[in-house]
């Protein structure tokens, strides 16, 4: 097939690429390189099976011209990172719901399928014990800026619901939550590579908030290997499906575990969400995945665990340096 990625420079997007030429399918990446880069794609950078586009999804004709000449789109560009949401929220909003706008108009056009990867931000504040797909949604004000992101994904998962239902445009829907591996960075607020890499240098690890809020964490691999169930599978057309791993752990035990791990002799230091992002910011007890409807309508459930993470973000922020 004929594949376009938005966003497909980026951390996700550069593995669902990898894969998807591993399996002879020919790939056009779209992205205007805010948070991608050129290095995550390097391995096929060369290949026939890739062209790299420089462009934004808020450019309606690229998107369209690009869009007609693909079988399958998978929409992944978006503004990412809960310090470039706080601190550029007017454009993150444009990108996030304008971008998603112009990609299923596009698609309409030729009824190309799409896939739309939303996020575990949707939930907000809600902090169940598992978190399915039909779940209400708990956000504070809108004039509370950490939650325009929430809002942005959850106007994406509507407009392409909408399209199905009312155009019957084939669109599939993926929530998220804290997909961690290599290529990831920690420059925007993602936990993970941000703590291994202060471990790896015996610097301090700095959590923000009591360190008691909880998370849980999938690998990337996990990840890739679930959105192409869901991609292809006629059972998930017009869903929502969540991916993640429902292994739930703290902040706190988190840096300990990593300190272990990497024999690190950084030790932990707390500072305020005001300190980190400004007066008002708010943030969620814990997000945990109910994954009984991709098991249901795919067999899927992660088989990376924590411990594998930690030690191919560790491998990866290491190989970087040298």
């Amino acid at each position: 097939m004929k594949i376009l990625i938005t966003g497909g420079a980026g951390f996700i997007g550069s593995h669902l690429a990898d894969r998807l030429i591993e399996n002879s399918h020919t790939v056009t990446i779209l992205d205007d390189f805010s948070t991608g880069s050129l290095s995550n794609i390097f391995t096929f950078s060369a290949s026939t099976d890739l062209q790299i586009v420089n462009g934004s999804i808020l450019d309606i004709d690229l998107v369209t011209n690009l869009v007609a000449a693909s079988d399958y789109v998978f929409h992944l560009a978006a503004a990412v990172g809960v310090f470039n949401i706080v601190n550029r929220p007017l454009e993150s909003l444009v990108t996030n719901i304008r971008g998603t706008e112009n990609v299923l108009e596009a698609a309409l056009q030729n009824m190309i399928p799409v896939f739309l990867t939303s996020s575990s931000e949707v939930y907000g504040k809600n902090s169940a014990d598992s978190l399915n797909e039909w779940d209400d949604r708990i956000i504070g004000s809108p004039t509370t800026l950490r939650w325009s992101y929430s809002e942005a994904k959850a106007i994406d998962e509507s407009l392409a619901f909408a399209y199905f239902s009312e155009k019957k445009l084939p669109t599939r829907t993926v929530r998220l939550f804290n997909t961690v591996g290599p290529r990831q960075v920690g420059d925007y607020g993602m936990v993970i590579p941000r703590f291994v890499r202060s471990a790896l240098q015996d610097k301090p690890i700095t959590i923000y908030g009591s360190g008691l809020q909880t998370r849980c964490f999938a690998h990337i691999d996990d990840v890739i290997d679930a959105v192409l169930l869901v991609a292809f599978s006629d059972k998930t057309l017009g869903r929502v499906v969540n991916i993640g791993n429902n292994y739930e752990i703290s902040m706190n035990d988190l840096a300990e575990k990593i300190i272990l791990q990497t024999k690190s002799k950084s030790t932990i230091h707390h500072i305020s969400y005001e300190e980190a992002y400004g007066e008002g910011f708010e943030d969620m007890t814990r997000r945990v995945p109910n994954l009984s409807l991709i098991k249901e309508l795919t067999g899927w459930s992660p088989k990376r665990d924590l411990s594998m993470i930690i030690e191919d973000v560790s491998t990866s922020i290491s190989n970087s340096s040298n």
